[in-house]
C-alpha cells in the first residue's frame, strides 16, 4: 500500500494547484484523511483533514485558501489550493488523520510558490 500524490508543480504567488492522491486498499471509507507538508528544515505539518464523515477541518495558515474533499467510491482525497503564497513552498502529502494510523508514505508531490 503506497500513497500517491500528485499535481504539485511551480506557480506564481496568488496562483491555483489542485492536488489528488489515491489511497489504495479496501478500507478507505473507514479512513479519516489528512494532508502534509513538509517544509526543509521543518516539521511536518498538518494541513487539512476531512473525516470519515465529511468533516473538515484546517490549519490556521492555509484556512480560506485551501479547500479538501474526498471521493469515497475513488478512494482519493483532493486539495484545491488557491491564493498560493511563498510560504506554501513544500512537499506535499496524503496520510491518514493520526500517526498510529499511517499508513507508509509516498513520495508526495512538490509545490513551489514563486514571488
Amino acid at each position: 500500500v503506497q500513497l500517491q500524490a500528485s499535481g504539485g508543480g511551480l506557480v506564481q504567488a496568488g496562483g491555483s494547484l489542485n492536488l489528488s492522491c489515491v489511497v489504495p486498499g479496501s478500507r478507505f471509507i473507514w479512513y479519516d484523511m489528512a494532508w502534509y507538508r513538509l517544509i526543509p528544515g521543518k516539521q511536518r505539518e498538518l494541513v487539512a483533514t476531512a473525516t470519515r464523515g465529511g468533516t473538515t477541518d484546517y490549519a490556521d495558515s492555509v484556512k480560506g485558501r485551501f479547500t479538501i474533499s474526498r471521493d469515497n467510491a475513488k478512494k482519493m482525497v483532493y486539495l484545491r489550493m488557491r491564493s498560493l503564497e511563498p510560504e506554501d513552498t513544500a512537499i506535499y502529502y496524503c496520510n491518514r488523520r493520526y500517526d498510529s494510523d499511517y499508513l507508509p508514505w509516498g513520495q508526495g508531490t512538490q509545490v513551489t510558490v514563486s514571488s
